[in-house]
């Protein structure tokens, strides 16, 4: 490998990559804080969340609906038309990653729903709307932990972040029509165009408008870190107002959550499952086979909690379905860069030693940007 193949590795990860911070790490922590804070306030002062609540057009609740859109919008400046255009430079792991996010993880979320949920149409409809939204966010840390291929990384999100407005509406209704669940497919396409189209053309907006004023620099280092955050406190306000609208429901059938935690949890093991073998099957190398297994196997739960609370309203069995996946969603993927990087030190799948060396040049690299 070339010298300046490995300072090209080396940018990539500067450029692309950031470790998970404190924050981050314990997400699932803090949604729990949530949860527990939301019911508490249902029981003390349960007229706050109504009164904003109330505040409604559309039926869709005005604060809620801002908090819910400030959750989408950082995700859609990961949007990168350019990289896009290299997807005939190794096509295979990201043909295999869209398959299993439009076919297999859809099909295999619908299944378990209807094995384990029968009966619970909300609930039914919440592990739909989780396993028919691939990930177009938090993949791009997960792929850093692990030292995967960050360009494929981008050219997924990329394009799961285009897909997502052409497929999520059709698949979301055929799955929910074949198990004969009635759904307002008008709602369902507003939420998609309210919380995916908005905010994704903002984005191409916002971003060609703040390069051109400020530069990249300031874009990846000052401006999207600022926009994360506000977006992760947009997350914990709507989920402490979402559980204080239904803490008197969870108190009186706290099985609820764990219900829906099964099929999600058993999705979740069969689709890492078959991605990770199906990436060993077509000889995938570790950096694009574990980035494949991650995208794959991942859920853009901030459209599925928005379009649960859109089509069912924030007080909703679904709302608080989906809320589920998040739950569990970081704690798996922190699990899964764990045994990725495990399986690519066993030889499980093909680690050149070009690629090895890279990966500690990279390293090298970072440890010394962490002393500076």
């Amino acid at each position: 490998m070339s010298s300046q193949q490995i300072q090209g590795q080396v940018e990539v990860k500067e450029e692309m990559g950031r470790s998970i911070n404190y924050f981050e790490k314990f997400l699932t922590v803090w949604v729990g804080v949530c949860i527990i804070a939301g019911i508490i306030l249902s029981q003390i002062i349960p007229g706050i969340s109504t009164a904003i609540d109330s505040w409604q057009v559309a039926g869709i609740s005005i604060p809620i609906g801002i908090c819910l859109f400030l959750m989408m919008y950082p995700a859609m400046l990961n949007l990168q038309t350019s990289e896009i255009k290299k997807l005939g430079k190794n096509p295979k792991p990201i043909l295999l990653t869209l398959i299993s996010n439009w076919i297999i993880a859809p099909f295999v979320g619908f299944t378990m729903a209807r094995i384990f949920l029968a009966g619970y149409e909300q609930l039914i409809v919440a592990i739909i709307l989780l396993a028919s939204s691939p990930c177009t966010a938090m993949v791009l840390v997960w792929g850093w932990m692990c030292e995967a291929n960050q360009e494929q990384n981008v050219i997924n999100t990329s394009i799961n972040t285009i897909t997502i407005m052409i497929l999520y509406v059709p698949i979301v209704a055929l799955l929910t029509g074949i198990q004969n669940i009635p759904i307002n497919h008008l709602l369902l396409v507003l939420s998609v165009v309210f919380f995916i189209g908005l905010p994704l053309s903002l984005g191409i907006i916002s971003k060609r408008v703040i390069i051109s004023l400020k530069g990249l620099d300031w874009f990846d280092n000052t401006y999207r870190p600022f926009i994360g955050k506000v977006a992760i406190v947009a997350l914990l306000t709507t989920l402490v107002v979402l559980f204080s609208l239904n803490g008197n429901v969870l108190l009186l059938n706290p099985d609820l959550l764990v219900l829906v935690s099964i099929p999600l949890l058993a999705g979740f093991a069969i689709v890492v499952g078959f991605n990770t073998i199906i990436t060993k099957i077509f000889n995938l190398n570790y950096r694009e086979a574990i980035i494949t297994v991650i995208i794959g196997s991942s859920s853009h739960f901030e459209i599925a909690i928005a379009t649960a609370i859109t089509m069912y309203g924030i007080g909703s069995i679904a709302a608080l379905g989906t809320t589920m996946g998040l739950f569990w969603e970081v704690p798996i993927m922190l699990g899964l860069v764990y045994l990725g990087r495990y399986l690519g030190k066993r030889g499980f799948w093909k680690w050149p030693e070009a690629a090895l060396e890279t990966c500690e040049i990279v390293d090298d690299r970072s440890i010394a940007l962490e002393v500076q």
